[in-house]
Protein backbone atom coordinates (compact mmCIF):
# COMPACT_ATOMS: atom_id res chain seq x y z
CA UNK A 1 0.00 0.00 0.00
CA UNK A 2 2.88 2.45 0.74
CA UNK A 3 4.66 1.53 -2.75
CA UNK A 4 0.77 2.08 -4.58
CA UNK A 5 0.44 5.41 -2.33
CA UNK A 6 3.77 7.11 -4.27
CA UNK A 7 2.00 6.15 -7.78
CA UNK A 8 0.96 8.72 -10.00
CA UNK A 9 -2.44 8.63 -12.07
CA UNK A 10 -3.83 10.46 -15.07
CA UNK A 11 -2.69 14.20 -14.84
CA UNK A 12 0.36 13.40 -13.01
CA UNK A 13 -1.29 13.78 -9.56
CA UNK A 14 -0.39 11.26 -6.58
CA UNK A 15 -3.02 8.11 -6.82
CA UNK A 16 -6.45 9.92 -4.43
CA UNK A 17 -6.76 9.07 -0.56
CA UNK A 18 -10.43 7.54 -1.51
CA UNK A 19 -8.94 5.49 -4.14
CA UNK A 20 -6.19 4.29 -1.66
CA UNK A 21 -9.15 3.34 0.66
CA UNK A 22 -10.97 1.58 -1.95
CA UNK A 23 -8.42 -0.82 -2.53
CA UNK A 24 -7.78 -1.28 0.97
CA UNK A 25 -11.60 -2.54 1.45
CA UNK A 26 -11.32 -5.18 -1.44
CA UNK A 27 -7.87 -6.51 0.04
CA UNK A 28 -9.42 -6.77 3.51
CA UNK A 29 -12.78 -8.38 1.98
CA UNK A 30 -10.64 -10.73 0.48
CA UNK A 31 -8.03 -11.56 2.90
CA UNK A 32 -11.51 -12.30 5.63
CA UNK A 33 -12.69 -14.43 3.54
CA UNK A 34 -8.94 -16.29 3.14
CA UNK A 35 -9.26 -16.52 6.75
CA UNK A 36 -12.61 -18.05 7.07
CA UNK A 37 -11.73 -20.58 4.50
CA UNK A 38 -8.37 -21.75 6.93
CA UNK A 39 -5.44 -20.50 3.89
CA UNK A 40 -4.16 -17.82 6.56
CA UNK A 41 -4.68 -17.27 10.49
CA UNK A 42 -5.15 -13.42 10.61
CA UNK A 43 -6.11 -10.74 8.74
CA UNK A 44 -3.19 -8.36 7.81
CA UNK A 45 -5.49 -5.44 6.27
CA UNK A 46 -7.30 -5.07 9.80
CA UNK A 47 -4.85 -2.82 11.22
CA UNK A 48 -3.95 -0.76 8.27
CA UNK A 49 -4.20 2.96 8.75
CA UNK A 50 -4.60 5.45 6.15
CA UNK A 51 -5.37 8.83 5.16
CA UNK A 52 -9.34 9.68 5.21
CA UNK A 53 -10.49 8.89 1.63
CA UNK A 54 -12.97 11.98 1.62
CA UNK A 55 -15.49 11.71 -1.12
CA UNK A 56 -14.69 14.53 -3.76
CA UNK A 57 -18.01 17.07 -4.21
CA UNK A 58 -19.39 17.82 -7.04
CA UNK A 59 -19.87 21.42 -7.87
CA UNK A 60 -21.55 23.33 -10.96
CA UNK A 61 -19.09 24.37 -13.67
CA UNK A 62 -20.68 28.48 -13.02
CA UNK A 63 -19.38 30.99 -15.46
CA UNK A 64 -16.49 32.44 -12.72
CA UNK A 65 -15.04 28.57 -12.96
CA UNK A 66 -15.56 28.51 -16.83
CA UNK A 67 -13.31 31.57 -17.09
CA UNK A 68 -11.25 29.74 -14.59
CA UNK A 69 -10.38 27.08 -17.00
CA UNK A 70 -10.47 29.12 -20.17
CA UNK A 71 -7.60 31.68 -18.36
CA UNK A 72 -5.54 28.85 -16.28
CA UNK A 73 -6.94 25.50 -17.31
CA UNK A 74 -7.63 24.75 -13.53
CA UNK A 75 -10.55 22.56 -13.39
CA UNK A 76 -12.33 20.93 -9.96
CA UNK A 77 -11.31 17.45 -9.80
CA UNK A 78 -15.60 16.74 -9.99
CA UNK A 79 -17.76 19.17 -11.40
CA UNK A 80 -21.21 18.92 -13.57
CA UNK A 81 -22.72 21.14 -15.96
CA UNK A 82 -25.31 23.49 -15.13
CA UNK A 83 -28.41 23.12 -17.06
CA UNK A 84 -27.96 25.45 -20.28
CA UNK A 85 -24.60 23.60 -21.19
CA UNK A 86 -26.58 19.99 -20.59
CA UNK A 87 -29.01 21.56 -23.52
CA UNK A 88 -26.02 22.89 -25.66
CA UNK A 89 -24.46 19.25 -25.58
CA UNK A 90 -27.83 17.51 -26.20
CA UNK A 91 -28.83 19.83 -29.34
CA UNK A 92 -25.26 19.06 -30.45
CA UNK A 93 -25.65 15.47 -30.64
CA UNK A 94 -29.42 14.89 -32.03
CA UNK A 95 -28.15 13.37 -35.09
CA UNK A 96 -25.44 10.71 -32.93
CA UNK A 97 -26.60 6.97 -33.44
CA UNK A 98 -26.38 7.00 -29.73
CA UNK A 99 -28.28 10.23 -28.98
CA UNK A 100 -30.96 8.12 -26.92
CA UNK A 101 -27.86 6.76 -24.53
CA UNK A 102 -26.73 10.18 -24.32
CA UNK A 103 -29.93 11.56 -23.36
CA UNK A 104 -31.02 8.73 -20.70
CA UNK A 105 -27.40 9.49 -18.81
CA UNK A 106 -28.72 12.82 -18.47
CA UNK A 107 -31.70 12.54 -17.50
CA UNK A 108 -31.55 9.39 -15.34
CA UNK A 109 -28.05 8.81 -14.70
CA UNK A 110 -27.48 4.94 -15.48
CA UNK A 111 -23.61 4.56 -14.76
CA UNK A 112 -21.80 3.67 -17.53
CA UNK A 113 -21.61 0.30 -16.99
CA UNK A 114 -25.40 -0.40 -17.19
CA UNK A 115 -25.94 1.70 -19.83
CA UNK A 116 -23.98 -0.53 -22.15
CA UNK A 117 -25.31 -3.83 -20.21
CA UNK A 118 -28.91 -2.43 -20.76
CA UNK A 119 -30.85 -5.24 -22.68
CA UNK A 120 -34.37 -4.85 -24.65
CA UNK A 121 -36.13 -7.47 -22.56
CA UNK A 122 -35.12 -4.87 -19.44
CA UNK A 123 -37.22 -2.09 -21.36
CA UNK A 124 -41.08 -2.17 -21.13
CA UNK A 125 -42.18 0.47 -23.78
CA UNK A 126 -45.67 0.00 -22.96
CA UNK A 127 -45.70 0.80 -18.98
CA UNK A 128 -42.78 3.31 -19.91
CA UNK A 129 -39.80 1.86 -17.53
CA UNK A 130 -36.28 0.31 -17.76
CA UNK A 131 -34.60 -2.05 -15.10
CA UNK A 132 -31.03 -1.78 -14.63
CA UNK A 133 -30.32 -5.64 -14.04
CA UNK A 134 -26.33 -5.79 -14.45
CA UNK A 135 -23.93 -3.96 -15.86
CA UNK A 136 -20.50 -4.30 -18.02
CA UNK A 137 -17.39 -3.78 -16.53
CA UNK A 138 -14.03 -4.21 -18.83
CA UNK A 139 -11.36 -6.05 -16.35
CA UNK A 140 -7.68 -5.88 -18.44
CA UNK A 141 -9.26 -5.71 -22.13
CA UNK A 142 -12.15 -8.28 -21.24
CA UNK A 143 -15.48 -7.05 -21.27
CA UNK A 144 -17.41 -9.27 -18.00
CA UNK A 145 -21.07 -9.06 -17.03
CA UNK A 146 -21.89 -8.63 -13.71
CA UNK A 147 -24.40 -7.69 -10.81
CA UNK A 148 -24.46 -3.79 -10.32
CA UNK A 149 -22.60 -1.61 -7.93
CA UNK A 150 -24.22 -2.63 -5.37
CA UNK A 151 -27.76 -4.54 -4.38
CA UNK A 152 -29.20 -1.18 -4.42
CA UNK A 153 -27.99 -0.77 -8.14
CA UNK A 154 -30.84 -3.04 -9.35
CA UNK A 155 -33.74 -0.83 -10.07
CA UNK A 156 -36.19 0.25 -11.72
CA UNK A 157 -36.89 3.53 -13.49
CA UNK A 158 -39.53 6.13 -14.59
CA UNK A 159 -39.45 7.03 -18.44
CA UNK A 160 -41.37 10.35 -20.00
CA UNK A 161 -42.98 9.95 -23.04
CA UNK A 162 -40.08 11.70 -24.95
CA UNK A 163 -37.80 8.78 -23.90
CA UNK A 164 -40.20 6.38 -24.89
CA UNK A 165 -40.61 7.64 -28.39
CA UNK A 166 -36.61 7.69 -28.65
CA UNK A 167 -36.33 4.38 -27.59
CA UNK A 168 -39.04 2.92 -29.68
CA UNK A 169 -37.63 4.57 -32.94
CA UNK A 170 -34.23 3.10 -32.16
CA UNK A 171 -36.15 -0.52 -32.03
CA UNK A 172 -37.46 0.00 -35.29
CA UNK A 173 -34.36 1.21 -36.88
CA UNK A 174 -32.38 -2.19 -35.00
CA UNK A 175 -34.94 -4.19 -36.67
CA UNK A 176 -34.88 -2.52 -40.37
CA UNK A 177 -31.12 -3.02 -40.05
CA UNK A 178 -30.86 -6.17 -38.68
CA UNK A 179 -34.25 -8.28 -39.47
CA UNK A 180 -35.27 -8.81 -35.70
CA UNK A 181 -34.57 -7.71 -32.29
CA UNK A 182 -33.25 -9.97 -29.87
CA UNK A 183 -35.17 -9.71 -26.46
CA UNK A 184 -31.65 -10.38 -24.85
CA UNK A 185 -29.72 -8.39 -27.27
CA UNK A 186 -27.97 -5.25 -26.07
CA UNK A 187 -29.91 -1.76 -26.52
CA UNK A 188 -26.98 0.22 -27.60
CA UNK A 189 -24.55 -1.01 -30.44
CA UNK A 190 -22.59 0.39 -32.81
CA UNK A 191 -24.03 0.21 -36.98
CA UNK A 192 -22.71 -3.17 -37.24
CA UNK A 193 -24.45 -4.86 -34.18
CA UNK A 194 -21.46 -4.91 -32.35
CA UNK A 195 -22.69 -3.93 -28.45
CA UNK A 196 -20.78 -0.40 -27.20
CA UNK A 197 -18.40 -1.11 -24.60
CA UNK A 198 -17.97 1.42 -21.36
CA UNK A 199 -14.37 2.74 -21.92
CA UNK A 200 -15.04 3.53 -25.39
CA UNK A 201 -18.36 5.12 -24.61
CA UNK A 202 -15.80 7.37 -22.74
CA UNK A 203 -13.57 7.98 -25.21
CA UNK A 204 -16.53 8.78 -27.57
CA UNK A 205 -18.32 11.30 -24.64
CA UNK A 206 -14.92 13.10 -24.36
CA UNK A 207 -14.18 13.78 -28.31
CA UNK A 208 -18.17 14.71 -28.21
CA UNK A 209 -17.34 17.59 -25.69
CA UNK A 210 -14.34 18.38 -27.41
CA UNK A 211 -16.10 19.31 -30.32
CA UNK A 212 -19.18 21.37 -28.86
CA UNK A 213 -16.42 23.32 -27.02
CA UNK A 214 -18.03 22.82 -23.04
CA UNK A 215 -15.95 22.91 -20.40
CA UNK A 216 -14.63 19.30 -19.95
CA UNK A 217 -16.64 16.83 -17.97
CA UNK A 218 -16.78 12.55 -17.64
CA UNK A 219 -19.19 10.47 -18.81
CA UNK A 220 -19.69 9.42 -15.20
CA UNK A 221 -20.63 13.50 -14.34
CA UNK A 222 -23.73 13.49 -16.43
CA UNK A 223 -24.70 11.07 -14.16
CA UNK A 224 -24.49 13.67 -11.16
CA UNK A 225 -26.04 16.26 -12.83
CA UNK A 226 -29.23 14.18 -13.85
CA UNK A 227 -29.36 13.87 -9.81
CA UNK A 228 -29.17 18.13 -9.54
CA UNK A 229 -31.65 18.38 -12.16
CA UNK A 230 -33.83 15.92 -10.43
CA UNK A 231 -33.32 18.09 -7.50
CA UNK A 232 -34.13 21.60 -9.52
CA UNK A 233 -37.43 19.93 -11.06
CA UNK A 234 -38.87 19.30 -7.43
CA UNK A 235 -37.50 15.53 -6.80
CA UNK A 236 -37.61 14.66 -3.56
CA UNK A 237 -34.66 12.72 -2.26
CA UNK A 238 -35.26 9.56 -1.19
CA UNK A 239 -36.48 9.00 -5.03
CA UNK A 240 -33.27 10.71 -6.22
CA UNK A 241 -31.53 8.21 -3.87
CA UNK A 242 -33.41 5.11 -5.41
CA UNK A 243 -32.92 6.57 -8.97
CA UNK A 244 -29.25 6.90 -8.53
CA UNK A 245 -28.91 2.98 -6.95
CA UNK A 246 -27.48 4.34 -4.14
CA UNK A 247 -27.70 2.10 -0.71
CA UNK A 248 -28.68 5.03 1.35
CA UNK A 249 -29.87 8.80 1.21
CA UNK A 250 -26.30 9.99 3.24
CA UNK A 251 -24.60 8.93 -0.26
CA UNK A 252 -26.95 10.77 -2.85
CA UNK A 253 -26.65 14.22 0.28
CA UNK A 254 -22.34 13.91 0.09
CA UNK A 255 -21.88 13.39 -3.43
CA UNK A 256 -24.56 16.15 -4.32
CA UNK A 257 -25.10 18.61 -1.58
CA UNK A 258 -23.27 21.12 -3.90
CA UNK A 259 -25.03 20.59 -7.09
CA UNK A 260 -28.75 20.36 -4.68
CA UNK A 261 -27.87 24.04 -3.89
CA UNK A 262 -26.60 25.45 -6.88
CA UNK A 263 -29.39 24.00 -9.35
CA UNK A 264 -31.99 24.98 -6.28
CA UNK A 265 -30.87 28.25 -6.47
CA UNK A 266 -31.39 28.50 -9.93
CA UNK A 267 -34.40 27.45 -9.76
CA UNK A 268 -35.79 29.41 -7.46
CA UNK A 269 -34.47 32.24 -9.68
CA UNK A 270 -36.62 30.76 -12.72
CA UNK A 271 -39.64 30.47 -10.63
CA UNK A 272 -39.58 34.18 -9.55
CA UNK A 273 -38.85 35.65 -13.02
CA UNK A 274 -41.79 33.38 -14.25
CA UNK A 275 -44.11 34.79 -11.31
CA UNK A 276 -43.05 38.45 -11.96
CA UNK A 277 -44.16 38.39 -15.31
CA UNK A 278 -47.53 38.03 -13.85
CA UNK A 279 -47.38 40.27 -11.35
CA UNK A 280 -47.54 43.87 -11.41
CA UNK A 281 -44.64 45.12 -8.78
CA UNK A 282 -43.61 48.79 -7.93
CA UNK A 283 -40.27 49.54 -9.88
CA UNK A 284 -38.99 50.83 -6.61
CA UNK A 285 -39.74 49.30 -3.29
CA UNK A 286 -38.01 51.85 -0.99
CA UNK A 287 -41.16 53.29 0.01
CA UNK A 288 -42.18 50.08 1.88
CA UNK A 289 -38.81 49.30 3.35
CA UNK A 290 -39.40 53.27 4.87
CA UNK A 291 -42.69 52.17 6.25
Amino acid sequence: MDRISHRHVRGGRLISAGTLNGIRAVLRSALSAARRQGVIDRNPGRGLRLPNGARPRAVVWDAEREKAWNDTGARPRVAVWGLHQVGRFLESVQTDPLFALWWLVALRGPRRGEIAGLRWEDINLTDGELTIREQVVVVRGVERLGPPKSAAGVRTLALDEFSVRLLTDLWHRQRRRFGRVDPKQRVFVHENGRPVRPDWLTRRFAKLVKDVDLPPVRLHDLRHGAAGIASAAGVDLKQIQEDMGHHTPLTTIETYICVFQQMARKAVRASAELLLQHVRVRASLAGAYQA
